[in-house]
C-alpha cells in the first residue's frame, strides 16, 4: 500500500500551472515538524516536495497561503529525468489526493451575525435556516440542563491501575 498522510505549513504562496492538455498542477513544499528537536531546543522540519492535480490544484491555488496549515493525504511517487548537464536525477514527490486547509478563517468573518453564516437560508425553503436555529438552540438549552455540574472526583492515589 503506497499512502502518505502528513500535517504541515506549505513554504510558499501557490501558483497554478497548466499541463499541455490544459489539466491544472500545482507543486509545492510542506514543511513538517520532527517529534524530536536539536541540541539548541529548536524544531527540525522537513520539506517535503508535493504536487496537486484537477481540483486539488484549484482549490489550493484560491484558498491556500504560505503558512497555512495544511492536512495532505496522497501517495508518493519516484521519477527520474535527465538535466542540463546529463546527469540523471531522481525525484520523490508525494502526488495529493486530498487536501484539508486546517488554518482557522479570518477572525472578521467569524464575528458576523448567525444569519449570514447559515449556508442554508434562502434555498427551496425560506425557513429552513430558521428550523435549524431553533433546533440547534433547543439541543444546546437541553445539553447545558443535562450537564455534569462538576467533573471534580475525589479519586485515591491506591485506586488507580497505573
Amino acid at each position: 500500500m503506497n499512502k502518505v498522510v502528513l500535517s504541515g505549513r506549505i513554504t510558499k504562496d501557490p501558483e497554478i500551472r497548466y499541463t499541455q492538455s490544459g489539466m491544472p498542477n500545482l507543486r509545492f513544499s510542506l514543511a513538517v515538524d520532527r517529534q524530536t528537536r536539536d541540541t539548541q531546543g529548536n524544531r527540525v522540519a522537513d520539506f517535503v516536495s508535493c504536487v496537486a492535480f484537477s481540483q486539488q490544484a484549484d482549490f489550493m491555488s484560491r484558498f491556500v497561503k504560505k503558512g497555512n496549515m495544511l492536512l495532505i493525504e496522497g501517495r508518493i511517487q519516484t521519477g527520474q529525468f535527465q538535466g542540463q548537464d546529463g546527469q540523471m536525477r531522481y525525484t520523490t514527490d508525494v502526488v495529493v489526493e486530498r487536501v484539508e486547509n486546517l488554518t482557522p478563517r479570518d477572525q472578521n468573518q467569524a464575528q458576523q451575525p448567525q444569519a449570514q453564516q447559515n449556508p442554508y437560508q434562502g434555498y427551496n425553503n425560506p425557513s429552513y435556516g430558521t428550523q435549524q436555529n431553533q433546533y440547534q438552540q433547543s439541543y444546546q438549552e437541553n445539553y447545558e440542563d443535562n450537564a455534569p455540574k462538576s467533573f471534580d472526583v475525589d479519586v485515591d492515589d491506591n485506586d488507580l491501575p497505573f
